[in-house]
């Protein structure tokens, strides 16, 4: 799903659609949807040997919340239970890949049917609008004009060239990094899950995605010098009262790298620092806050809320390589496209 085509939906369809729902939706029903979705108050976590917080556990980020708002919402934060109803029917629905209607054009982009996906069934307790919480529209901040310059750059080289070798692809078709590892932790289209485990020196987040591990030094642990970068940054934390706040820094610059993300706006450089926020605020919700700040990238740091679900069973592992034939099929086909040009611009002239 490209940062681009992510759902409009108008005004007057959504009253329409949340009036309807509304309507049809028993009240016993409604209060149901929002007890369900309202967070637990002055609840206080229980604790680790340590005195820590406890935040472990496996934890589920899926959600069918957007990313970014809708723009006809505004600056709305929040739904009403009666609109968060009304929109997570409409989302469910229209974001179902097992449809066929719309024609031949919707149909191939539903290729890979719903067997495929894991993002959810049900926006985020939270209510929320979209995932992006500031600024206050809820959509991502322009870019600077040098950082907008560089874009472009990118998407013509692309579009020109856009598969002469892996390095033209995304990272996360690479299998080096995805929307899921972080930081910031983007839910994506499955394997949400994260487990958390702590010890009196270190949290550890694993992500399903990819298999990733990353672990946070909550001591004195030295940073990394400026000139060493990794995919996932370098990260180090503390705590602040019941909330576990994680800085990153230390970015590996890649113009392909979007976060690991398919969203256009993933853009970051070297730069970049992410501070996230991890709160339980009830047995079964941690809320997750990041905050990505790039001063060369973007007007303003942007803000990302996700309530993630505790979540039973355990994680299995993710082969992103293992029987992956999609980038050998991706150049291969790109050299068959080239052969083709060729061929008839020979017969051409």
């Amino acid at each position: 799903m490209k940062h681009g085509r992510l759902i409009s939906l108008s005004c007057v369809a959504f009253a329409a659609v949340a009036t309807a729902f509304a309507q049809s939706t028993p009240p016993q029903a409604r209060a149901k949807t929002a007890a369900a979705v309202k967070d637990v108050k002055n609840w206080a976590p229980a604790r680790t040997p340590d005195g820590q917080p406890d935040l472990q556990g496996i934890w589920d980020s899926a959600s069918l919340t957007p990313l970014e708002r809708p723009k006809e919402l505004g600056t709305k934060g929040v739904y009403t239970p009666e609109e968060f109803a009304a929109y997570e029917a409409f989302r469910a629905k229209d974001m179902n890949r097992d449809r066929r209607d719309g024609g031949n054009a919707a149909d191939n982009a539903r290729a890979y049917n719903e067997g495929w996906y894991d993002r959810g069934a049900h926006l985020g307790r939270n209510m929320r609008t979209s995932r992006i919480i500031d600024p206050p529209d809820g959509r991502f901040p322009p870019f600077t004009p040098e950082a907008q310059k560089r874009f472009d750059a990118v998407k013509a080289r692309l579009a020109a060239h856009p598969a002469d070798g892996p390095e033209d692809r995304p990272l996360f078709e690479r299998c080096l990094t995805y929307s899921q590892n972080g930081p910031p932790l983007i839910p994506g289209n499955y394997n949400n899950l994260y487990q958390i485990v702590q010890t009196p020196t270190a949290v550890t987040i694993f992500s399903e995605m990819a298999h990733q591990t990353r672990t946070v030094p909550l001591d004195d642990h030295a940073k990394l010098p400026s000139n060493v970068t990794q995919w996932m940054g370098d990260s180090h934390g503390h705590w602040e009262g019941n909330t576990l706040v994680v800085e990153t820094t230390n970015f590996r610059f890649n113009d392909m790298s979007h976060f690991g993300t398919q969203y256009d706006y993933g853009m970051s450089d070297e730069n970049l620092k992410v501070v996230e926020r991890f709160t339980r605020t009830a047995a079964d919700l941690l809320i997750y806050q990041a905050t990505v700040t790039d001063p060369t990238v973007y007007t303003k740091p942007w803000t990302i809320e996700t309530p993630m679900n505790k979540a039973e069973g355990a994680i299995f592992e993710y082969a992103c390589h293992e029987g992956n034939y999609g980038m050998a099929g991706i150049l291969s086909g790109e050299r068959a496209r080239e052969k083709k040009a060729a061929e008839q611009s020979g017969g051409n002239r």
